[in-house]
Parts: C-alpha cells; structure tokens; sequence
C-alpha cells in the first residue's frame, strides 16, 4: 500500500518532524506551477526502514501541478519485489527519486518499466552486490547484529545504534532530528528489519542498468551528503563514471540522511532538475 499525496499537503506529521522540516522555508520560486512536459508526478522510493516523513521537506515543497506517491515495500523481501511493489501503485509516467536502499530499488524499476520513467534522481545509495570474502562477511556480520538488537530490544533501541554512523557528526547532539529518525524507524517492526535487510544482502549488480542510462536517454541526477560514511562522495563518482550524462550533486554538512538533515538545500537541489531539461 502507497500512499499519494497533492501537492503541498502535509499528513501525519510529528512535532519533531515540523520543527526540522519547516526550520527554514523553501523560495516561492520553488512553487511556481510545473510546465508544459516537466514530470506531473514524482514516486518516491525510501530508505531502510524510512518512510514519507523523510520526504517531508520535498513533498511539502512541491510546485503547483505535481503530485507524489510515497511507496510502501510491504513484506517484500527483494530489490525486485520492492520495485514491483512500487511499480504497482504508480502512474504510467512518473520521476522516480529515491533515497538509499531505494536507489538500488530505483534501478530494478527502472530495469523493469524504463519506458515509464521521465526522470531519475538516486540518493546516496549503491550499485554493487555484497562484496565476495571478508568484506561481505563483515557487511553481513554488522547487518545481523543490529538485527539482533531490533529482535531482543526493538527496533528503537537498534535505530540508536544505526544511527551513529549515518549522520552528519555535528548533528549527533540534536535530539530533534534524532528523534524523528528514530521514531520513523520505530514504525516498523523487526520482522520488517529483517525483510530489508534480506533485500540488501541479495541484491543484484546494477553496474548495467547504470551502464545504459545514457543509452536510455534518462535524465538523470546523483546526490549524497559530503560526509557520507555509508554511500560517500567516492561511490557516487564512481556511479558517474559508469553513466557519464548524470550531474552529481553533492550536499555539504550532511551524512546519510541528507534529506532531513539539510532539508533546504537538498529539496532545492531535486526541484531544479526536475524542472530542467
């Protein structure tokens, strides 16, 4: 189940939520009317255990004409399965946004459907599969063990963990936005955790879909935060080079979350493509 949203509404909100997400408003000029041939419709693809509230700041922002679909993966336990799922409650066009996990979801849709995609932007995320030998051990080794502290403390409990890494430094200290990570992880249980979490340690190589965008002719950006641990600056030059035709755009003072983190600056940045060529 997915949910759609008009532009500019704003549902199930937390306090937390409004206090980062509205801390500075968006330019009027970022909510002028769509024109003529620009996407009417964006589908969002969320991260490990996120949700709409972290496309908030982006939903919220959204010009005149241009409405969104936040997708739900369900039980899916697949990148395939996601993508099907999402690809089940989208329009027949749509730019497809997409945010860490989501961005390898991103690809098996477009994979699967590319004639129904206008636009492509991926969010700090990946291409490659679990790497072979240790380095794939180790991935995996830290992936069970939060899972074992979602099962036997909750998934509150685990979000605190997970998060050390997968924020700017300097916002470690900033209970709000803490807090409305946390609590957005904490509408998920752990038995979702481990559906995810399957999805990620199966997932396929994209290197070819990545390969044939510019073939494709689909527009397409990268992001991420600068101080990215997880999906860094370095991994998205290198999913540049295998698609050459995509801009990158990096967001300073932000890590992995960079949508809830610089709000501003990033929903900025995903409206100026989609209004461009």
């Amino acid at each position: 189940m997915a949910l759609t949203i008009a532009p500019l509404e704003v549902q199930n909100s937390s306090v937390a939520t409004n206090r980062i997400h509205n801390s500075t408003a968006l330019p009027e000029s970022a909510l002028q009317p769509i024109s003529a041939g620009h996407p009417k419709h964006v589908l969002l693809l969320p991260g490990l255990m996120c949700d709409g509230s972290f496309w908030e700041p982006l939903r919220t922002a959204l010009p005149q004409g241009m409405s969104c679909t936040v997708a739900d993966y369900g039980d899916a336990n697949t990148l395939v399965g996601m993508a099907q799922a999402a690809l089940a409650v989208a329009p027949p066009q749509f730019a497809l946004v997409a945010h860490s996990m989501g961005g390898r979801v991103a690809l098996e849709v477009v994979r699967l459907a590319r004639d129904r995609v206008q636009k492509l932007i991926l969010m700090d995320t990946g291409y490659l599969p679990l790497a072979a030998g240790e380095a794939g051990e180790k991935e995996r080794a830290g992936r069970m063990a939060l899972l074992a502290v979602a099962q036997a403390n909750g998934v509150r409990a685990m979000c605190g963990e997970w998060l050390k890494g997968m924020v700017h430094p300097a916002r470690l200290n900033d209970a709000v936005l803490l807090e409305a990570i946390t609590g957005m992880f904490a509408r998920k249980n752990a038995e979702r955790f481990a559906r995810q979490l399957n999805a990620l340690l199966t997932r396929p190589d994209a290197s070819p879909v990545l390969a044939g965008l510019l073939a494709m002719r689909l527009p397409t950006m990268l992001m991420c935060g600068r101080q990215d641990t997880w999906a860094s600056v370095g991994q998205h030059e290198a999913m540049q080079a295998l698609a050459p035709h995509a801009s990158l755009r990096v967001i300073d003072d932000a890590g992995h979350m960079v949508l809830m983190e610089r709000p501003v600056e990033t929903a900025r940045a995903i409206l100026q493509f989609l209004a461009g060529p």
